[in-house]
């Protein structure tokens, strides 16, 4: 076991790795003011944005569950890692050679388990499509290049074969130097009565990628009708890297589309893929052996930003993104038999999982995509996407089709089949509209359809939501404009702040100041003036977690006025404040300032080190200064005149005015010294 990891690599690696492409592998990201940017948590399910990430600062917070941290910590809770295997992960990303301390460190590292199981898939990956120009693969090559398949298209895909033989990859990998234990772990082997044994064999395969590229599995088609494992397709079995309720196949290939048209069709299976890419339809993914299902949905969701109004309220449709002619959209292809309407009604059954419009699309005939393709060409596969149809909809037309509603019987059939339909429909402005629009259909009165639909709602406890509530937003945005904030623009966006925060319950004017303080202290800190920071003392601060915060900065050696790098600051900060106080630091650390982008030097954001402090900064950082020092004056002159009423020597009386005049006229020089040189 290798030792700790020197101090220094652990910053080399801080400063090198980007927080903000390692946060965007797995959440689409939009600017939120002053160098922040917001999207879906990637920990707990959400459909309002409340996770926030400063690349500046190496942050993030999410202001719903409440986890927060550096990119370590990002990583550990992602990847499901320790602290020094996320190190470790981060180091082989960012390709730098760490270094341990001395005394039990071997004499090459060979990275973390993790690292070595990606290293083995990337290896089998490379073996896999080696092996599909071989004679033996002939009927892999034949089986693709029935479909439509070119070489280069195979390449593109990652299409390979594994050997018939019993253990040709363990041998190619172990003479790579994996060990079995490792060829094991990532499910590329299994154990027999006479050694480990390959689990692909005699098979077509497809690399099952993260959405970065990194191949975390595979996927197997059968070839020879001797297979002793009779499924038609096989998949990596679950192992650290693969969970088939967590990937998609092609995403790798269809993220930029689908951040771009904010749209992402999932068909079912490897070369439909294929074939909707081959045919212009970039957005395309599929499930690997199971369902499409809620952790999917998930990925997906973070993905399309997710975060308008659409699916099962249906207010608007798709929203439009310019460029795109559809958009804002999640298609499903089904075929159009009773398998094809079980996974329909699967796929409806997540329907609130998503609020962007979700979609049926099912070819003539029940083709699936690859052979419409084949049959049709690519302009089919493109129409097929055009024309898919709204998914309640279709599961409700599904529904009535199966009765003849042309006598009575099977009116009443369609009725109590389409009800609890309708009844899933949380949106209480909309379900009334649906019941409505089935009943003329089916040839109904109203109210026999409405009693059906309320009573399903009882049965089920739906609850109602109104889709056109304004939602409250989790905290302001700097305004863009270059004019300049107003004081009401600032104070709005204070105001804003103290609402969104978690560590403190008493609103007032004091709590603000202190925690609009605290946040330009953590994120410019060389906006701050050491002559008035150092007048500031503990009793400056009324709030106890802001007296607590400001003796932590104090033992971290107060902010720092020289060039020093971001993420160094913020973990002398955190250490020294302690696990207690490690999400309120980064919760500080996320908030909006009132401060205009603009103002921000260019180079500020790409720039590893602490950058010099724009003069409006230094402006805003005086001001709130000089508010907590005339707090602090003020509470000093309360209790010196306090202790004069009560005083009954005259003396000590007179001692006690001078200290109210002296403190008086300390404050008005303050005052005059600040407001007579905003600059400071």
């Amino acid at each position: 076991m290798a030792g700790m990891i020197v101090k220094e690599d652990i910053e080399k690696v801080r400063n090198a790795a980007d927080l903000y492409d390692i946060v965007s592998a797995d959440v689409t990201l939009k600017p939120s003011g002053l160098g922040s940017f917001t999207g879906l948590c990637p920990f707990h399910d959400e459909k309002t944005p409340s996770f926030s990430v400063r690349p500046s600062m190496g942050v993030w917070h999410c202001f719903g569950c409440g986890r927060s941290g550096d990119v370590f910590k990002y990583v550990e809770e992602s990847e499901n890692l320790d602290f020094r295997d996320a190190v470790e992960y981060l180091a082989d990303r960012c390709h730098i050679e760490l270094h341990y301390v001395a005394g039990d460190t071997p004499a090459k590292h060979q990275g973390s388990k993790r690292t070595r199981l990606l290293e083995a898939n990337e290896a089998a990956q490379r073996f896999f499509t080696a092996q599909l120009m071989t004679e033996e693969a002939l009927p892999a090559r034949q089986m693709l290049a029935g479909r439509d398949f070119s070489q280069a298209d195979c390449t593109r895909f990652g299409c390979g074969y594994a050997p018939r033989g019993w253990d040709n990859l363990v041998r190619h990998l172990a003479d790579q130097g994996f060990t079995h234990q490792e060829l094991l772990d990532a499910g590329l082997a299994r154990q027999g009565q006479r050694g480990i044994y390959d689990y692909f064999r005699g098979r077509a395969t497809w690399p099952i990628r993260d959405s970065t590229g990194r191949t975390l599995g595979f996927g197997a088609r059968k070839l020879y009708d001797d297979d002793q494992i009779g499924a038609k397709y096989i998949n990596t079995p679950d192992t650290q890297l693969y969970h088939k309720n967590q990937v998609l196949y092609g995403i790798d290939l269809a993220k930029p589309a689908i951040v771009a048209k904010r749209q992402v069709v999932v068909v079912e299976g490897y070369t439909d893929v294929m074939a909707m890419h081959l045919a212009g339809v970039d957005t395309a993914v599929a499930t690997c052996g199971t369902a499409f299902g809620e952790e999917h949905a998930k990925i997906v969701r973070r993905l399309v930003a997710d975060d308008s109004l659409g699916a099962v309220v249906q207010l608007v449709g798709p929203t439009r993104v310019e460029g795109q002619p559809l958009s804002s959209r999640v298609v499903f292809t089904f075929d159009g038999d009773a398998a094809g309407q079980k996974a329909a009604l699967h796929a409806f059954g997540l329907d609130t999982a998503f609020l962007s419009q979700t979609f049926v699309a099912v070819a003539d005939d029940n083709l699936d995509p690859c052979d419409l393709r084949l049959q049709r060409g690519d302009t089919a596969l493109q129409a097929l996407i055009r024309g898919a149809t709204p998914l309640f909809d279709f599961v409700m037309d599904s529904a009535i089709r199966r009765f003849d509603t042309s006598y009575t019987t099977g009116q009443m059939g369609a009725v109590k089949a389409v009800a609890p339909l309708i009844a899933r429909i949380r949106d209480k402005s909309l379900w009334d509209m649906y019941a409505r629009k089935e009943a003329r259909r089916i040839g109904v009165d109203l109210e026999v359809m409405q009693q059906e639909v309320r009573q399903a709602r009882r049965r089920e406890h739906v609850r109602d939501e109104d889709a056109y509530a304004q939602r409250r937003r989790r905290f302001s945005e700097p305004s863009q404009d270059k004019g300049g904030l107003t004081d009401a623009q600032m104070r709005a966006i204070e105001r804003g702040n103290e609402r969104s925060q978690t560590f403190h319950r008493i609103a007032d004017a004091v709590f603000i100041c202190e925690q609009q303080f605290m946040a330009t202290l953590i994120q410019l800190p060389r906006a701050i003036n050491g002559e008035l920071y150092r007048a500031l003392t503990v009793h400056c601060f009324q709030t106890p977690v802001f007296q607590t915060l400001f003796q932590a900065v104090e033992v971290a050696g107060g902010p720092p006025q020289e060039a020093m790098p971001k993420g160094l600051w913020m973990h002398n900060l955190t250490k020294a404040a302690g696990p207690m106080l490690s999400s309120t630091i980064t919760e500080l650390a996320v908030m909006p300032l009132p401060l205009l982008a603009q103002e921000t030097p260019s180079q500020a954001e790409e720039d590893p080190t602490l950058a010099e402090a724009t003069l409006s900064q230094r402006q805003y950082a005086n001001q709130l200064m000089a508010r907590l020092l005339d707090v602090g004056y003020l509470r000093r002159i309360d209790a010196a005149k306090h202790q004069a009423q009560r005083a009954t020597d005259m003396q000590e009386r007179i001692e006690l005015l001078a200290v109210v005049t002296d403190t008086e006229r300390e404050r008005k020089a303050l005052q005059s010294r600040i407001f007579g040189n905003a600059a400071g």
